[in-house]
C-alpha cells in the first residue's frame, strides 16, 4: 500500500522544482511564468499569490484540455508557457507537475516548500479582496491543525486480527 508521502517522493526525481526566492527574483523575464495555486477554493480565496489561477487538483486534468467544462483556456493553451504550480506546502504541487508533465507541458515546475515557505521568505500574499495579507497572519493559516481524528491510531500491540 502506497501513503500520500510515498506517491510525492516517487514523483519528485521526474519534476522540477524551485524555491520560493528563485521564483521571486527573476527580473530577466520577458514574461512572467503562469502560477497556477492548486489547493481548493476556500484556501485560495483566504491567501495566494497575486495574479495566480485556481485549478484545485480535483480538476487539474480536465482544466489542462479543451472541450471540458472544468477547461481553463489559459491553462489549456499554455503547454509551451513556463509554468509554476503552487500548494500550501509543495506536495500537491509536486504531485500537479508531474500529471501535467504526463500532458505535454514542457515548463512546468512545482514551488518547492509552497506558499509556506513563500511567506517565510515574507513574500507578498492577498487575500480575496486584494489586500495584502499580514505574514503573522499568513503563518498561523498555514500552520497544519490536526484533529485527534486525523492522527494514525496507535497501534495495538499483542493481539491477533
Amino acid at each position: 500500500m502506497k501513503r500520500f508521502t510515498d506517491l510525492v517522493s516517487e514523483c519528485l526525481p521526474k519534476i522540477s522544482e524551485k524555491f520560493p526566492w528563485d521564483i521571486a527574483e527573476k527580473p530577466d523575464r520577458v514574461s512572467p511564468p503562469l502560477i497556477i495555486d492548486v489547493r481548493e477554493p476556500a484556501e485560495f480565496e483566504a491567501m495566494r499569490i497575486e495574479g495566480s489561477l485556481n485549478v484545485p487538483r480535483g480538476i487539474l486534468e480536465s482544466a489542462c484540455d479543451y472541450g471540458y467544462e472544468e477547461t481553463v483556456p489559459e491553462l489549456a493553451g499554455a503547454r509551451e508557457r513556463e509554468i509554476v504550480i503552487v500548494c500550501r506546502s509543495g506536495s500537491r504541487s509536486a504531485l500537479a507537475a508531474f500529471t501535467m508533465h504526463l500532458m505535454g507541458y514542457r515548463q512546468v515546475v512545482s514551488m518547492k516548500t509552497g506558499l509556506r515557505g513563500w511567506n517565510d521568505y515574507e513574500l507578498p500574499l492577498v487575500d480575496n479582496t486584494g489586500k495584502t495579507v499580514a505574514v503573522d497572519r499568513a503563518d498561523n493559516f498555514f500552520t497544519t491543525k490536526l484533529k485527534p481524528e486525523q492522527l494514525e491510531p496507535a497501534k495495538v500491540t499483542g493481539q491477533a486480527s
